[in-house]
C-alpha cells in the first residue's frame, strides 16, 4: 500500500513546475477580479500554485486525448500553456485549449480523458482517505478491547457519531450495510473541504460534476434498497382520495429525484460561494490599491476562511444525515397499525405513520 502511494504521488508530482517570467517592459495587465475568480473556482489542465514577480509557477498536468481515425494522443499540458508574451494558448499535435476545453484544430470530435486540477485533486485525497483509515484500521485490530490510540484516538469519536446520531437513528435496523457508504461520503466530502482551503487548492467539492456523482450514488442506493412499502407511498400515498392520485403521483415521482438534487446543489452552492466571498474581500485590496483597505479586507477574509472549516464539516454532516434519511424512508417496514385511527370495536387509534 504505501509502494502504490508512493507511485501515485511521483506519477502526479511528476510534471515540472514552471516559472513564466515577465519582461520590465510589459505593460501591466488590469486586474480582473472576476477572472481571478472564476479561474480559482474552476477546473484546469494545469495546476497553478502561486504567483510572484518572477512569473507563475504550475505544475503541468498530462493531457490524454482521444480522436476518431487519429487515435490517443498523450503529452503535457505545457505543450498547449501560452507562450511567452502570448495571450492564447499554443497548438500541439492538431489541439488547442479554448477556455480550458481541449477542441480539435479541424473541427474534429476530441474525447478528453486528460487528468485535470480536480482529477488529480480527487486522486491525492483518496490516496490520503486510504492511507488515514488503512492507519485506523489497523489501530482498531491491534487495541481491540483496549482505548483507542493515535490517529484511532481521533477518528473513533466521529464513527462512533455518525453510526450512533446518523445511521441508526435514521435507518433503523439495517444500519449496518450502510456505514461503509455514510462514512465514506461523510469524510470524502470533509477532507475534500478542508484541502479546498488551502492554498493553491483544487475546488473539487464546489465542482458540480462531483456533488452530481455523489448524488447520483445516493439515488442509486436509495431505489436499490427500496421495499414496496417505499413504492406504495409513492403511487398509492395512504389517506389521500384515489381521483387525486393522478395528482400525486408524477408529485412523488419528482420528489424521489428532486431530493437528490437538492444535495448536489446544497454541497456545490455553499462551497462554491465560500471561495468566492472569500476571493471577493481580497480582491479589494487591488481594486482600490489603498493600504488602508488591506487590514479590513483581511480581516473579513480571515473571517470567513475560519467559518468555512465550520461550514466544511457541516456541510459533511448535513450531506450524510440527508442521505441516511433518504435510505430510511426506502427501508422502512410498513406498519399495520398505520392510518387506523378510530377502528372500531373500542380500538385504541394508533400512531400515524410518518414519512
Amino acid at each position: 500500500m504505501k509502494r502504490l502511494l508512493a507511485v501515485l504521488f511521483c506519477i502526479l508530482t511528476l510534471p515540472v513546475f514552471a516559472s513564466e517570467h515577465g519582461g520590465k517592459a510589459e505593460k501591466a495587465e488590469a486586474f480582473s477580479p472576476g477572472e481571478m475568480i472564476l479561474h480559482h473556482i474552476g477546473d484546469s489542465h494545469e495546476w497553478h500554485w502561486f504567483s510572484t514577480d518572477n512569473g507563475h509557477f504550475t505544475s503541468y498536468l498530462p493531457i490524454m486525448a482521444y480522436r476518431p481515425g487519429k487515435g490517443l494522443s498523450v503529452f503535457s499540458s505545457e505543450k498547449l500553456a501560452p507562450k511567452h508574451g502570448e495571450e492564447h494558448g499554443a497548438e500541439y499535435d492538431g489541439l488547442k485549449l479554448e477556455h480550458e476545453h481541449l477542441v480539435s484544430t479541424d473541427g474534429s470530435k476530441v474525447y478528453d480523458f486528460s487528468i485535470t486540477k480536480n482529477v488529480a485533486s480527487l486522486l491525492l485525497s483518496s490516496a490520503l482517505l486510504l492511507l488515514v483509515f488503512t492507519a485506523v484500521a489497523r489501530g482498531y485490530k491491534k487495541n481491540h478491547g483496549r482505548a483507542p490510540k493515535g490517529v484511532q484516538s481521533f477518528f473513533e469519536p466521529i464513527i462512533i457519531f455518525i453510526r450512533d446520531e446518523v445511521a441508526k437513528k435514521s435507518i433503523g435496523p439495517k444500519y449496518e450495510r450502510y456505514m461503509p457508504y455514510l462514512l465514506t461520503v461523510f469524510f470524502f466530502i470533509w477532507f475534500n473541504n478542508l484541502l479546498g482551503l488551502m492554498p493553491g487548492a483544487a475546488n473539487l467539492t464546489g465542482n458540480i460534476a462531483v456533488t452530481l456523482t455523489l448524488a447520483v450514488l445516493t439515488l442509486i442506493i436509495t431505489l436499490a434498497s427500496s421495499n414496496k412499502n417505499y413504492w406504495a407511498h409513492i403511487f398509492a400515498t395512504p389517506g389521500v382520495p384515489k381521483a387525486l392520485l393522478p395528482i400525486m403521483i408524477p408529485v412523488e415521482l419528482i420528489g424521489v429525484v428532486v431530493k437528490p438534487f437538492s444535495l448536489m446543489v446544497r454541497l456545490f452552492a455553499n462551497i462554491t460561494a465560500g471561495h468566492i466571498v472569500i476571493l471577493s474581500f481580497i480582491s479589494l485590496i487591488f481594486i482600490f490599491k489603498s493600504p488602508a483597505v488591506a487590514p479590513v479586507s483581511l480581516a473579513f477574509g480571515l473571517f470567513i476562511n475560519v467559518l468555512e472549516l465550520l461550514v466544511a464539516i457541516l456541510q459533511a454532516y448535513i450531506f450524510t444525515l440527508l442521505t441516511a434519511m433518504y435510505i430510511g424512508g426506502a427501508v422502512e417496514e410498513h406498519h399495520d397499525a398505520d392510518h387506523q385511527i378510530g377502528g372500531g370495536d373500542g380500538a385504541e387509534p394508533a400512531h400515524a405513520h410518518g414519512h
